[in-house]
């Protein structure tokens, strides 16, 4: 049984609504609805909570599946997250091209949002389990956001500089 199968299980078996659970764990009635039908997961918090609350262990409430279903799902949200970073960068390089071959510096506004937006789909390209190793090593989590900045900071200044 899945933890979203658990959770419900768990209480209807304890007479509670949903309303009620939220409560008693201090969450929204929205976010036990997100639990129950699988569309998220609670927070170790939260995982304790429930535990306590229905007098189970953690263990009997999470198993080694839901953890992995959990996983999988970042990896499908990081995935997206870092095609739609390739899709920016596409932008960028092809406004880039183009205000230069047509000779509109205006354009390069646009090469900027897509330089924007590439930096804010990389930063979300990682699951976030990776993301939370990543800072363990401060060195190489602080060089990757200087080297973003850096990209960032060169488009903005070449825009300006055409835009004179």
């Amino acid at each position: 049984m899945e933890l979203h199968e658990k959770i419900r299980t768990l209480r209807v078996q304890n007479h509670m609504t949903q309303e009620e659970l939220a409560e008693r764990v201090f969450v929204t009635r929205t976010a036990v609805s997100k639990w129950e039908t699988g569309k998220g997961y609670p927070g170790i918090d939260s995982l304790k909570l429930l535990a306590e609350l229905f007098r189970v262990s953690l263990d009997e409430l999470i198993s080694r599946e839901d953890v992995d279903t959990c996983r999988r799902q970042q990896e499908r949200a990081a995935r997206r997250m870092y095609w739609c970073a390739v899709a920016c960068l596409a932008v960028t390089v092809a406004f880039a091209l183009a205000a230069w071959l047509a000779d509109l510096p205006l354009l390069l506004i646009g090469s900027l949002c897509g330089a924007a937006g590439y930096v804010a789909f990389a930063l979300l390209a990682k699951p976030r389990c990776k993301r939370a190793r990543a800072r363990e090593n401060r060195a190489a989590y602080i060089a990757s956001r200087v080297v973003l900045a850096l990209v960032f900071a060169a488009v903005a200044a070449g825009a300006i500089l055409q835009m004179l």
